[in-house]
């Protein structure tokens, strides 16, 4: 007797189910028959539905509904005539020149009396002379070398004696330029000024 029970209400929920799908169906086949869809209605939907902008109210502080006017001209046409006319508008303005910044009624006042003009020539320019360098204070007073070898002097500052030849730098300041028999020429690297000749002394 069981069995049978079930097997009755597996039935039971089979047909519902079947009944369920048919309508199902039927809902989704019943437009494609009858055509319901119009082009008026299609229009309606495809336009663009202006949604009431709320604005606050001063009363109360409550929103109240603004109605937005509805673009009914949609026409993409070219107005010609709407381009033509606005060619032919022209600018009238006041006369002033906007590119001046000072007033037209503003006069500027003239000079009372004319310039009076400097003949005078003008101060000759001079060519400025640099200041002469210090003299160099190294006293040559006689040769450090032997007969066929490069000629080395003695240079003595102060209490200082040194021995240099051409090309050598005394006391990190003073270079040996040229040596002669009776002179030497030095130059002051550090102030970059002509080499100065020291003639050849005793003691």
């Amino acid at each position: 007797m069981e069995l049978g029970f079930e097997n009755k209400k597996k039935a039971t929920w089979a047909m519902a189910l079947g009944a369920v799908a048919v309508l199902a169906l039927a809902y989704e086949l019943i437009p494609l028959f009858t055509g319901s869809s119009t082009a008026g209605s299609n229009a309606q939907a495809a336009a663009p539905i202006a949604e009431p902008q709320r604005t606050p109210s001063h009363a109360g502080g409550k929103n109240v509904a603004k109605k937005v006017p509805r673009v009914e001209n949609l026409d993409p046409t070219l107005r010609l005539d709407l381009l033509a006319m606005s060619e032919k508008t022209e600018y009238q303005g006041t006369g002033r020149n906007i590119f001046v910044s000072q007033a037209e009624d503003v006069k500027i006042p003239q000079p009372i009396a004319p310039a009076v003009k400097d003949n005078a020539p003008l101060p000759a320019y001079v060519t400025p002379v640099p200041a002469a360098a210090p003299p160099i204070p190294l006293k040559f007073y006689g040769f450090a070398s032997s007969p066929g070898e490069p000629k080395k002097i003695f240079l003595k500052l102060g209490e200082d004696v040194f021995v240099a030849g051409e090309g050598e730098i005394v006391d990190r300041r003073y270079k040996v330029i040229h040596i002669s028999n009776t002179s030497v020429e030095i130059q002051d690297v550090l102030n970059s000024g002509p080499a100065q000749n020291i003639p050849l002394t005793q003691g």
